[in-house]
């Protein structure tokens, strides 16, 4: 009988799909003033396999979207991306003047200190998609990427 569950066990093993692990490092919100209505979300993302993220939400926002800042013509222009391509074991970094999450349509104003639930979703080469949940802390309004005043 353990032949059998053990076999049967292996079996599973192999033929479930590796599905991509996302590592979350150093999340953090840019905080807001009173009537602010957007914000952007910085942090690392590494993939253990060739994954995208393709979505963001957080209920502290009207509407969420994956976001490139880029120069074009000597002008600094933000759009937003359908999705940002995170290579097998590379840390992309989504930070203040690249690729960042915005969170657009501010129910309330983001306040240093506190913590902001994002849930980002990714989604593997043969198309399955993965949660992460996070809670990124906010940091003062003129906070760098290392979050050091300057």
């Amino acid at each position: 009988m353990k032949r059998i569950s053990l076999a049967v066990l292996t079996s599973l093993i192999i033929a479930a799909p590796a599905l991509a692990q996302v590592t979350v490092t150093e999340p953090w919100v840019r905080g807001t003033v009173e009537a602010q209505k957007a914000t952007g979300a910085f942090m690392k993302l590494t993939a253990s396999q060739n994954t995208r993220l393709i979505e963001a939400r957080s209920p502290v926002a009207g509407v969420v979207e994956i976001h490139e800042m880029a120069v074009e013509n000597n002008v600094m222009k933000m759009r937003q991306i359908p999705g940002l391509d995170l290579p097998a074991g590379k840390a992309v970094e989504l930070k203040p003047g690249g690729y960042h999450v915005m969170l657009m349509d501010l129910k309330r104003p983001m306040t240093t200190g506190e913590s902001v639930p994002i849930t980002l979703i990714f989604e593997d080469k043969d198309k399955k998609r993965q949660s992460v949940e996070i809670k990124a802390p906010v940091r003062a309004l003129n906070a760098a990427a290392s979050g050091h005043k300057h």
